[in-house]
Order: structure tokens, then sequence, then C-alpha cells
């Protein structure tokens, strides 16, 4: 299984609602906040899907062809559903 590394990069902090470490080993961490409105989907060189929005940028490394694997499986799944 392949990993994926993430980034988000936020304009002020005022826009990061919650950050959760825990202290104990293997419990989740969780990172909310506000992207604001969505400005540009891009695909960057075909591995990086960035999402930029007025708030801020999400970047996630991401081949052309995993998204659109994941896509046709989601367009399926609706359709059977």
């Amino acid at each position: 299984m392949e990993k994926h590394t993430f980034s988000i990069e936020l304009k002020s902090k005022e826009y990061l609602k919650r950050v959760a470490i825990p202290n104990d080993a293997g419990d989740n961490v969780s990172i909310e906040g506000c992207l604001g409105e969505l400005e540009e989907i891009d695909l960057v060189e075909g591995i990086m899907l960035k999402i930029k929005a007025t708030n801020g940028i999400l970047r996630m490394d991401l081949k052309k062809e995993e998204l659109d694997t994941l896509l046709k499986k989601e367009k399926g799944e609706q359709e059977r559903g």
C-alpha cells in the first residue's frame, strides 16, 4: 500500500479550528479548520492534488491514475446504490 503525504497551509491561525494530538501512542490525530471558498483545484504535474481556497491551500501527493481509479470506483458505487 502506497503512503500519501499532505500539507495544509493557512493564511492565518484564526482559520485553524482544532488540532488534537493525544499523548497516547496509537490514538488518532485530528486537524480541523476552514479553507474557505474554493478557488482552484489542480493536479500539479500529474502527481500532486492542490486545492486552493480563500483561506489556504491543501496539498496531497496523489497520482492522476490513482485519482481516476478512485473516481471511477465512486461513480460505479453511486450507480449501483
